[in-house]
């Protein structure tokens, strides 16, 4: 078992771990950090071999799956079996490439598969909460509301959104036209609320932020440029901050995130999201679903008397 004491590297083996980096930094500059990281990779599979009395060099195939197995039983996580792939077969390359084994035993050997981490989506309480950071009683504040409520309405891409002109905004429809990925255009209801205070903005902070010059960016900066992606980042993170939100758990992401999972917790239909998102495959859409699921398992915990 891992958890148990394990033996000491023997000699011979801190050896080649040794020689193994040496060439390694000698052929392509082996940062240190990995390194060492490597070298505490290489000399646990050393000492669990020698449990078993192997060795590295006379490793089978089967060990390397038995040994990923065992790590992945004691909950190693993905990332760290990654890791110790990598090193694996850096040092089997080697080996084979100086002629010391005749076979790479990590041929056939595949990376744990590193789970997508699910889409971060706050809350509706927490979007109203940010909703309202904003001081609408300044040409910035309207924009910025504008700016958030049309995120959140639309889930547009933040790279969508700042690069909007004023000619996608069809007002009396009640919809953006909208260039995403691939050059691909759709058309995407932008709801009542952030309608108003997108005409909010357009009649009373923009022609401020012209400055009479003839400009076709929907959203500008005092400067009279458009907003940047960096800047809107900026402005999430302050009204984060306003709002009593852990700014780390916000981002313009995270924004396209709450609008695609609190859609799906409402009844959304997974093909109609998949076209507002502006995804070309449903699989990549699917994801929320989850983010759906966990919501309502939370839920359930939460509030059922048995759970």
């Amino acid at each position: 078992m891992m958890a148990q004491a394990m033996p000491p590297v023997a000699e011979t083996e801190s050896l080649l771990i040794r020689q193994f980096l040496e060439r390694s930094w000698a052929e392509s500059g082996l940062a240190r950090p990995t390194q060492e990281s490597y070298r505490h990779d290489l000399e646990g599979l050393s000492r669990w071999l020698q449990h078993r009395s192997g060795h590295l060099l006379g490793v089978k195939r089967q060990d390397l799956f038995d040994y990923l197995s065992e790590r992945s039983g004691q909950n190693y996580a993905a990332r760290s079996n990654a890791r110790l792939l990598s090193a694996l077969r850096s040092f089997y390359a080697q080996q084979l490439r100086i002629g010391t084994i005749k076979e790479d035993p990590t041929a056939l050997l595949e990376l744990p598969k590193l789970s997508k981490g699910l889409p971060k989506a706050l809350s509706e309480s927490e979007i109203e909460a940010l909703l309202g950071g904003p001081d609408t009683n300044t040409n910035e504040g309207l924009r910025d509301r504008a700016m958030i409520e049309l995120m959140y309405a639309t889930g547009l891409r933040v790279s969508e959104l700042v690069t909007l002109p004023t000619t996608s905004i069809n007002l009396r429809q009640g919809v953006l036209r909208v260039m995403g990925k691939g050059s691909k255009e759709r058309l995407v209801p932008m709801g009542e609320e952030a309608q108003h205070w997108l005409e909010r903005y357009l009649q009373q902070a923009r022609p401020v932020f012209v400055q009479k010059k003839n400009l076709s960016a929907l959203f500008l900066g005092a400067n009279a440029e458009a907003m940047t992606r960096q800047q809107f980042w900026s402005l999430i993170k302050k009204m984060a901050v306003r709002a009593g939100i852990d700014s780390g758990k916000v981002s313009p992401h995270g924004l396209r995130h709450s609008f695609a999972t609190h859609l799906l917790n409402h009844g959304a239909d997974l093909r109609a999201l998949q076209m507002l998102l502006g995804h070309s495959s449903l699989s990549t859409t699917q994801i929320y679903t989850l983010v759906a699921k966990e919501g309502l398992k939370r839920l359930h915990q939460a509030h059922h008397p048995r759970a």
